[in-house]
């Protein structure tokens, strides 16, 4: 199934599958490690407009929400529920 990040579940992940939007934000989002390819997995999200933190590679990413609806995850549904 895919989603944008924005619309993961808290402490739900993915696989990011594509990076949309120009080539400048693509080479931001990219040089930030966020790549095709890349688990990532939502931690919070801030109310009313405010950043989505993730976690790539064992680092914790503050995403600004417009960047985060550019970024499309794959999400293994099985995966998940095992997880809760």
């Amino acid at each position: 199934m895919m989603k944008i990040l924005t619309d993961l579940g808290t402490r739900e992940e993915g696989r990011i599958t594509t990076l949309q939007g120009g080539w400048r934000q693509q080479a931001h989002l990219r040089a930030m490690g966020i790549v095709e390819g890349q688990v990532v997995r939502k931690l919070s999200a801030v109310a009313w407009g405010g950043p989505v933190i993730v976690l790539i590679n064992r680092a914790q990413i503050a995403i600004g929400r417009g960047m985060a609806r550019r970024i499309i995850v794959e999400v293994n549904r099985k995966d998940n529920d095992e997880q809760n």
